[in-house]
């Protein structure tokens, strides 16, 4: 068996990983910032889809892309979380500017 025939198990483990690192960072975000947060993610997945495109290797191409989809999700992300914690199922930082 080929080391590339575990590509598809490396790609599918870290876009696991990438997924379940972006919801705390989603909940911190909100927490910390707002929603005026949004544009660091829509810089982050820019730069993941720049870099995605220009990397040749396969594997860490589609890593890349899942990287900056992900970005690009957590900004709908930022916004519901917003919501979620205005119905009370996170807490609200009191420090945080209105």
């Amino acid at each position: 068996m080929e080391l590339t025939s575990f590509a598809g198990l490396g790609i599918g483990l870290a876009t696991f990983l990438i997924i379940g690192l972006f919801h705390p960072v989603v909940v911190k975000a909100e927490y910390y910032w707002g929603t005026k947060s949004w544009w660091i993610f829509l810089i982050l997945g820019v730069l993941g889809l720049i870099a995605s495109v220009m990397v040749e290797s396969i594997f860490f191409s589609a890593i890349l892309g899942v990287f900056s989809f992900s970005s690009f999700w957590t900004i709908k992300e930022v916004f519901e979380q917003e919501e979620r914690v205005k119905k009370g199922w996170f807490p609200s930082n009191p420090n945080k500017k209105k």
